[in-house]
């Protein structure tokens, strides 16, 4: 017989991503509706372990819809990856008479997530929170929308400074393992090149494309280099770029972290609210 579920609790897992909050917004109001009640896991698989909850009531997640960051706090636990640290978490949710859990995170949550679950029991549902996307299912994953226009908007004012003194940009964007960024904002940008590691890119075949829009008389240019690409850094590859071709005064811009903070867009906030209104 399937157990009947009254009691859910709710978490942010591994890096931050603008529009957790609206997620966290829409999952608590919309359990409210359907009288459930709803417990808040700060700090994650942490507070997991450590019995870390409180209820949650619709007036607890009012005016955080356009806030960045998550309010439940976010951490990468190392703690649930040993035995030791994973077996206290029956206690804390078992305390709390806990039914089912909601996820919001990226690779690393949804893992912990599937482990746990498995283990104790317990039902999770994941909800894809992280500017990464590069999740497998979604299209979008809650965030990346937001990291892509903060970026966009850094190398508009980047161009501006490019082009006024006949530069060349490196401009490197997270993420270790996925382009998706670093490829949007080349596209929305429109930087001369980009640079993720999906694909391999020469330092020859890049130079050669600096020299073709040298001959065009093209004075300043912007490429966009994801960290995790196999070339190098922003950093190694404008040295390997100016040892073959000075023709440009070169430069390096890291933006990293301001993608993960600041008001999500409008499409951060509503993925989740449209997703759980077309839920029958």
């Amino acid at each position: 017989m399937t157990k009947e579920i009254k009691r859910i609790a709710v978490f942010t897992s591994g890096g931050d991503a603008p529009g957790m909050n609206a997620a966290l917004r829409a999952v608590v109001r919309n359990a409210s509706f359907h009288d459930l009640h709803v417990y808040g896991i700060f700090r994650g698989y942490e507070g997991m372990i450590d019995g870390d909850l409180e209820r949650l009531e619709r007036g607890d997640v009012g005016n955080i819809i356009h806030r960045g960051g998550t309010i439940l706090k976010t951490t990468r636990s190392e703690r649930f990856r040993t035995e030791e640290g994973a077996i206290p978490l029956t206690n804390p949710l078992l305390a709390f008479d806990i039914d089912a859990c909601v996820a919001i995170g990226g690779n690393g949550t949804f893992t912990g997530a599937d482990i746990f679950a498995e283990e104790y029991d317990i039902p999770f549902i994941g909800i894809p929170g992280t500017i990464d996307n590069d999740l497998f299912g979604t299209d979008f994953t809650i965030g990346f929308d937001t990291a892509v226009n903060t970026a966009i908007d850094a190398v508009d004012k980047i161009r501006d400074t490019a082009d006024s003194h006949n530069r060349l940009f490196f401009v490197e964007v997270m993420y270790r393992h996925s382009g998706y960024i670093a490829l949007n904002t080349s596209i929305g940008s429109g930087a001369g090149s980009v640079i993720i590691p999906e694909s391999s890119t020469p330092i020859d075949a890049l130079v050669d494309t600096l020299k073709k829009g040298a001959r065009r008389k093209k004075l300043f240019s912007v490429i966009i280099v994801a960290e995790g690409n196999e070339t190098g850094s922003a950093q190694d590859i404008a040295r390997m770029v100016k040892e073959q071709f000075d023709f440009y005064d070169t430069k390096v811009a890291i933006i990293y972290h301001l993608q993960r903070g600041g008001s999500p867009t409008a499409m951060d906030r509503v993925l989740v609210p449209a997703g759980l209104a077309s839920t029958p």
